[in-house]
């Protein structure tokens, strides 16, 4: 694939104050779910990327039908729509989420998918008028993937809101450009739940950041900004 420019990203997260991402038990104010959506409007994203696991509970549930005959399916991309105000994006290789529609708010759907999903599948992403791009033959290229979400969508920024694994695996690909990190007022104190970066056990790719701004929000959260250097 010819290397094209791939989008601007920024990790969008409220973390405890030590790290950890798994908001249950944490009764924090409905205040600080308002600033964590008024604060991502301000980068006026193109779009937003979350895992799999994320994603379900927006892709709702529906069945995949078993095609009868006809030609496999090529493994090639399937734009939709190119035209939206902006993209949910899903990371899911495996291609398990079910989706009931192609929009999640009026932002059309993007599923990123592995060329390993069956062709009853992809049948089905395109009845739904889901748009899918292969990010690789069995495991996905995250460069190659952002590469396409710029090309073929048009995407200079995107926000990613994932989990641990996730995030982590944009860090270790050194395809985070910036951080917006809201310190929800708690520290969490959980050992082995998922952090705000999970990339590899032991000793991680660290990236050394410069502080671009700081900010008290509503309901005690602490806004921070970081640009990753290069």
């Amino acid at each position: 694939m010819e290397m094209t420019k791939r989008p601007y990203v920024i990790c969008h997260m409220v973390p405890s104050v030590d790290g950890r991402i798994v908001v249950k038990g944490w009764e924090l104010p409905k205040a600080a779910y308002a600033e964590y959506e008024q604060t991502a409007e301000i980068f006026d994203a193109d779009g937003w990327i979350i895992g799999r696991v994320s994603m379900e509970p927006y892709a709702g549930k529906s069945k995949v039908p078993r095609r009868k005959g006809g030609q496999p399916i090529p493994r090639t991309d399937f734009i939709a729509r190119r035209d939206a105000e902006s993209y949910a994006i899903a990371l899911d290789p495996s291609g398990k989420l079910t989706w009931k529609s192609a929009s999640i708010d009026e932002e059309h759907v993007i599923t990123v998918l592995t060329e390993a999903v069956s062709d009853d599948y992809l049948a089905f992403l395109q009845a739904r008028g889901v748009s899918y791009v292969f990010g690789g033959k069995e495991r996905l290229s995250l460069p190659r993937v952002l590469q396409k979400l710029r090309k073929e969508f048009g995407i200079k920024t995107l926000l990613l809101e994932g989990g641990g694994k996730i995030n982590g695996s944009f860090l270790a690909a050194d395809l985070v450009d910036e951080l917006s990190i809201l310190f929800a007022p708690v520290a969490d104190g959980g050992v082995g739940t998922p952090s705000l970066f999970d990339a590899k056990a032991g000793r991680g790719p660290a990236r050394n950041l410069k502080l671009l701004s700081v900010e008290r929000r509503k309901g005690d959260l602490l806004w921070a900004r970081y640009k990753v250097k290069r």
